[in-house]
C-alpha cells in the first residue's frame, strides 16, 4: 500500500534486510492466491525482513509478500490509524475476521500499481489474525486509514489488487488511468 502522507521519517529503525523489486500490475504472481506459510525459520525472518526493509524503501504503508515475488501469506506494516497512532508490525496466514463500520471512500494507492491512486470504498474497522513469524498468535486490530491498509494487503494475498473493490464510473476512470499508464 502506498504511504499516506506525513508518516514520520526514520521508519526503518534498526532493521536489516536486503530491498526487492516490487512486482507490478501485469505480474501473474499478483493475482494468484498466495499459499499458507508451513515452515517457520530463519528463511521467513529474512522475507519479513526483507519486506520491511523494501516497504521502507519504496515510501509504502504495507507489503505483502507477493508483491515482493513470493507467493506466501505474510504482510508487513507502518502506518497510522485515525488516531494518529503509529502500528509497526507483520502477519503471518492472516485472516480478515472483520471488516466493518462505516464505509470510508478515500484516495488509495499501491506499489504495485505505480503513480495512481483512486477513491476507495473500505470499511472503517477491520481485525486480521494469524501469527508472528515465530507461529506465536497475533490478533491485529485497525481503524481508519491503518483499517485500510490491513483490508489492502489481506486482499493481495487473495490475488486481488485494490482496483477490484471499485466499481461502476470509478473503476472505468481507473482502468482507463493504468492504460495510459501502461502497466
Amino acid at each position: 500500500m502506498s504511504k499516506r502522507t506525513g508518516t514520520p521519517d526514520g521508519r526503518r529503525g534498526n532493521r536489516t534486510g536486503t530491498a526487492r523489486p516490487i512486482r507490478v500490475l501485469g505480474d501473474p504472481v499478483l493475482r494468484t492466491g498466495c499459499d499458507p506459510v508451513r515452515t517457520f525459520d530463519a528463511a521467513l525472518e529474512r522475507l519479513v525482513d526483507d519486506m520491511f526493509i523494501t516497504m521502507y524503501e519504496e515510501d509504502g504503508a504495507g507489503v505483502a509478500a507477493n508483491q515482493v515475488g513470493v507467493s506466501l501469506r505474510a504482510f508487513v506494516y507502518d502506518c497510522r490509524d485515525d488516531h494518529d497512532r503509529r502500528h509497526v508490525g507483520h502477519v503471518v496466514n492472516p485472516v480478515l475476521v472483520a471488516a466493518d463500520g462505516g464505509t470510508l471512500v478515500e484516495r488509495e494507492g499501491c506499489l504495485s500499481v505505480p503513480g495512481l491512486g483512486f477513491a476507495t470504498p473500505r470499511h472503517a474497522h477491520a481485525v486480521v489474525e494469524g501469527v508472528d513469524v515465530k507461529g506465536r498468535p497475533v490478533r491485529v486490530e485497525g481503524t481508519g486509514y491503518f483499517a485500510r491498509c490491513l483490508q489492502h494487503e489481506c486482499g493481495h494475498l487473495d490475488g486481488g489488487v485494490y482496483i477490484d473493490v471499485l466499481s461502476g464510473e470509478a473503476r472505468r476512470e481507473a482502468m482507463r488511468a493504468i492504460r495510459s499508464a501502461r502497466l
